[in-house]
């Protein structure tokens, strides 16, 4: 069958048709501008559903896809026609599924725009960044020493942005980080105490703050309402939370809907600065370029 295919004059000449039209094509400045454009978003798109619930549904959709194929090609009616029906609405529907995470990914660009230009003129990146290090290190300490005396915590670093929603609730404070102040938001019976604090930027931006809990229904029936709002307040943005729990005083940490369990001091101190450092790599590696310029253009 494949060499009655290939000695087939009609799929040769097709075939010879095709790589003209190929070597004829003129690409311009434009059309690398165009197809980069589109690379840019489908990777960001993928980027930032990957890990998390939108990945099963784009699963979900691969699957009807599949299945609207071969309805096509055995010529079922009624199924190609209740397909065609889904997928002549598909933009609506995904817009629909994945509203969090469109939203997600343009207040990502638009706080990671704000950074890179902040980066071009100068060092303020790697100051926020030690900032954020003396932080995580003082809240380490302290969820150590809560989790020893078995005092409820939550707390939340902010990675690129917050919804609305939570950051409107609680108490602003806008101080820096030490170990004695998270102590004392999170003692027991003081008004702070039930919130969660905000980290925003290597500061204590709020401190009794109201997340939403999870929409998950097979989360454990150990797991209190402090550890749902860490779930919740993961699947909502991009946030790491930390989690003491007030009945064992273990630490956990809840990322992109998922909660990991089991930390100590030094663990976690790991897993935030891992996850904290990642979003800027690339403006890292280019950082400071005018300002390296100018320092040269001053030597001589």
């Amino acid at each position: 069958m494949l060499l009655n295919i290939f000695t087939d004059s009609s799929f040769v000449g097709q075939f010879i048709e095709f790589i003209e039209k190929v070597r004829s094509l003129k690409i311009g400045v434009i059309d690398i501008l165009d197809i980069a454009l589109v690379a840019f978003v489908i990777y960001h798109a993928l980027k930032l559903v990957r890990g998390s619930k939108a990945i099963q549904l784009l699963k979900g959709i691969l699957v009807l896809l599949f299945a609207y194929g071969i309805a096509y090609f055995f010529g079922m009616e009624t199924s190609t026609y209740f397909f065609r029906y889904i997928f002549s609405n598909i933009f609506i529907i995904l817009i629909v599924i994945f509203q969090q995470e469109i939203r997600q990914m343009i207040e990502h660009l638009g706080r990671s725009n704000v950074k890179s230009l902040r980066s071009i003129f100068g060092n303020s990146i790697s100051d926020d960044r030690q900032a954020l290090t003396n932080a995580v290190v003082e809240i380490c300490k302290a969820v150590q020493r809560m989790s020893d005396s078995k005092t409820g915590a939550l707390i939340v670093f902010e990675k690129q942005t917050l919804p609305k929603e939570v950051t409107d609730t609680g108490i602003e404070v806008n101080a820096d980080v030490t170990h004695e102040l998270i102590g004392n938001v999170f003692f027991p019976n003081s008004p702070l105490h039930d919130g969660a604090a905000l980290i925003r930027d290597g500061r204590l931006y709020k401190a009794g703050c109201v997340l939403p809990n999870t929409r998950k229904d097979d989360v454990s029936s150990d797991l209190g309402t402090r550890h749902r709002a860490a779930i919740g307040m993961s699947e909502e943005s991009d946030a790491l939370v930390v989690v003491v729990s007030e009945e064992t005083g273990q630490i956990s940490v809840a990322t992109k809907g998922n909660l990991e369990r089991d930390f100590n001091e030094a663990t976690l101190r790991d897993v935030v600065l891992d996850y904290m450092s990642d979003e800027d790599e690339a403006v890292q590696n280019g950082k400071g370029f005018f300002s390296k310029l100018f320092k040269k253009g001053g030597k001589k």
